[in-house]
């Protein structure tokens, strides 16, 4: 390109924080980087019409002594102006300095904060200390020089006392990382931070599931690399700029990597085997990082060792383990990426299938109020405890009562006055487990014998009427039983202020009003000794409105000279239902008698049979009955029965029932 079509203005850039000089066409609008000022020439004092020179100057401090600031402009009456936009940061504490003679006025955000404004013989200065606010902000500085010599300078500088500036540095941001597992390195990187009293940055690292951080490094670079801790965890990286006052930004946005994990699982401990018929188990403490275990097995302690299987809990029941020969094993865990500890201690089981011989010399030593005591012996056999059962009769079922290391037990909860047969058992280190070896005894009863613990049967409320039943099994003779209530479960019957009602017999039947409902009932039985049981279940009463009897049917129709005699069955009643206190018989000519339709009805109000008289021989009459109870509630229809009055039957016939006669 000729550079005769140029004109030239000496540009100051920025450029790896020096300056160089830039050479733009005069014709181009001059744009200068930030914190570069655009600086503006004037060929007057008022900064009107158009700048004679328009270029970027790095800092403000010019003496042009008695000559003109450029080429095309008067040693007096011109005018200069400085105008740059940044970015302050946190802002803060800032100190602004001006000096210059003649005038100056300096401007932040077109707020003027230094007024020099005037012609003088002499340079003046003023220095300014003010807050700025956090962000981007213009800064303008204007120059006039009316006679005289001319020079200007302003510098503006944060104030990084730590009694003066308490503002924190804004957190760092554009945080990146990236990470090479082969090298096992971690990359980081940020932006630089847009403070002017910048110190540098702190790098920190943590592990995921942690909430404290380590400090890595302080730096004054915008890049760390790291070798984080080979153990296949997550880690977070964060870093914090600090200004020179000692303030301390938060931390950037978090970023993380998953370490290459190269660490082997800690060695399994508290290994231990035991056997069973079924299985040789082997169980350990687990191990923290652990992902699965390795079982290996071998027929001797030496070796060779097998792998067996993987699992991912802390024991194994090895089923395939060969019957009654020793085996050995070994464990070892293995975490997510596969990395091995080393082998636990050796251990060994021996699967053990023969079951111990039957203990010998059953016998009871002691039937007495307090229970049975039995002993045996033990039969030269490999048992290590014994199992004892007990059952009501030969051939019935047993129950486990007890088991014991020792060649003796005593049962003490058996129930007084009821004859035992009790076996006992005998079982090896593996649970093999003996024939048993049986005997039969009595716990005696006596002054001190508790009665059996009364069962809870039947507990309801039929409209007002309570009604509890229990039954009582055992051979403790019982004289009372005291029912018992409370409004919480299971009822506390130790309280003497929660005993209801005591009884001789198994139930007990009141009217309750609706007030007493919810409240839980357990019996408890006195003997004739004052012994009490334990206490029964504590049950809470079904409540239910009154119900209409049932109904009846009629099973037997006899028709006679001018009559026909019916007989029903009893109606049967529930526990606190209201009794049956007759029948209503209904009657119609044509079938399908019912409530609405029957053409008369006659009440009978006790027995099983009516003789309906008066009636027309050859005519079929319909009958159904219904029941009637106290409450005054009437059942539904007996099913349909029907009979034809005929002249005299044959000599001998005759009527039994309750005749009733048609008004």
């Amino acid at each position: 390109m000729p550079t005769a079509r140029l004109a030239t203005a000496v540009v100051l850039a920025t450029t790896g924080g020096l300056l160089s000089t830039v050479t733009t066409p005069a014709s181009a609008a001059t744009s200068c980087a930030s914190p570069v000022y655009q600086r503006q020439l004037f060929a007057n004092t008022t900064f009107s019409g158009t700048p004679k020179k328009t270029d970027c100057d790095a800092a403000i401090n010019e003496t042009w002594g008695a000559g003109a600031p450029a080429t095309g402009l008067p040693a007096n009456n011109f005018s200069v102006r400085w105008t740059m936009t940044r970015d302050f940061g946190s802002g803060g504490p800032f100190a602004f300095t001006a000096a210059a003679q003649d005038g100056i006025r300096v401007y932040v955000d077109g707020v003027r904060k230094v007024d020099l404004w005037k012609n003088v013989s002499s340079t003046v200065s003023r220095t300014l200390n003010l807050t700025i606010p956090s962000g981007r902000h213009t800064l303008r500085v204007d120059y006039a020089n009316w006679t005289g010599r001319a020079n200007v300078r302003f510098t503006y500088a944060p104030r990084t006392s730590a009694t003066v500036d308490t503002v924190r540095p804004l957190a760092p941001t554009g945080a990146a990382i990236g990470y090479f597992p082969d090298a096992n390195k971690a990359n980081f990187i940020w932006s630089k931070n847009k403070e002017m009293d910048l110190a540098g940055y702190r790098v920190y690292r943590r592990a995921a599931g942690s909430s404290a951080w380590t400090k890595l490094t302080t730096t004054t670079s915008n890049t760390y690399t790291d070798s984080p801790p080979t153990d296949g965890r997550f880690y977070f990286y964060e870093v914090r700029a600090y200004d020179k006052a000692g303030n301390v930004s938060p931390g950037s946005g978090d970023r993380g990597i998953t370490s290459d994990d190269r660490v082997a699982p800690a060695t399994p401990t508290g290994v231990r085997a035991t056997s069973t018929e079924g299985a040789n188990t082997l169980s350990w403490t687990a191990v923290p990082t652990a992902a699965q275990y390795e079982i290996v097995r071998a027929n001797t302690a030496d070796g060779p060792y097998t792998s067996l299987v993987k699992v991912q809990s802390t024991s194994y029941a090895d089923v395939l383990a060969p019957a009654d020969v020793p085996v050995f094993y070994k464990v070892r865990a293995l975490d997510a990426s596969a990395n091995p500890s080393p082998y636990s201690k050796v251990v060994t089981a021996t699967r053990d299938t023969v079951a111990p011989g039957a203990p010998q010399g059953l016998k009871v030593v002691a039937e007495d109020e307090g229970g049975v005591t039995l002993t045996w012996l033990n039969g030269g056999s490999d048992a290590v405890r014994y199992n004892l059962y007990r059952a009501t009769s030969f051939g019935s079922a047993s129950v486990r009562i007890g088991t014991t290391a020792t060649q003796t037990f005593r049962d003490t909860t058996g129930d007084a006055g009821q004859p035992y047969v009790y076996y006992v058992t005998a079982l090896d280190a593996a649970g093999n487990e003996s024939p048993g070896q049986a005997t039969t005894a009595t716990r005696k009863v006596g002054p001190s014998s508790a009665p059996k613990t009364p069962s809870l049967g039947l507990a309801r409320i039929v409209g007002d009427r309570f009604v509890l039943e229990w039954s009582q099994n055992g051979q403790v003779p019982v004289s009372s039983y005291t029912v018992y209530r409370s409004r919480t479960s299971p009822v506390d019957t130790t309280n003497p202020s929660n005993a209801y009602v005591t009884v001789t017999g198994t139930s007990y039947e009141t009217t309750v009003s609706e007030a007493e409902h919810g409240y839980y009932y357990a019996v408890v039985a006195t003997s004739t000794y004052g012994v009490r049981s334990a206490a029964s279940d504590s049950e809470l009463p079904t409540v239910s409105e009154v119900p209409p009897p049932g109904p009846t049917q009629v099973y037997e129709v006899t028709p006679g000279d001018g009559q026909v005699q019916l007989v029903w069955g009893a109606v049967p009643i529930g526990p606190g239902e209201p009794a049956v206190t007759g029948y209503r018989v209904y009657r119609s000519t044509t079938p399908g008698v019912t409530k609405a339709n029957a053409e008369a009805t006659y009440f009978v109000g006790g027995g099983d049979r009516c003789t309906d008289t008066g009636l027309t021989n050859g005519t079929t009459y319909y009958y159904a009955v219904t029941s009637v109870n106290a409450a005054g509630l009437e059942s539904t229809l007996s099913p349909e029965v029907s009979a034809t009055p005929a002249a005299p039957r044959a000599e001998g016939a005759h009527d039994d029932g309750v005749s009733i006669i048609r008004p």
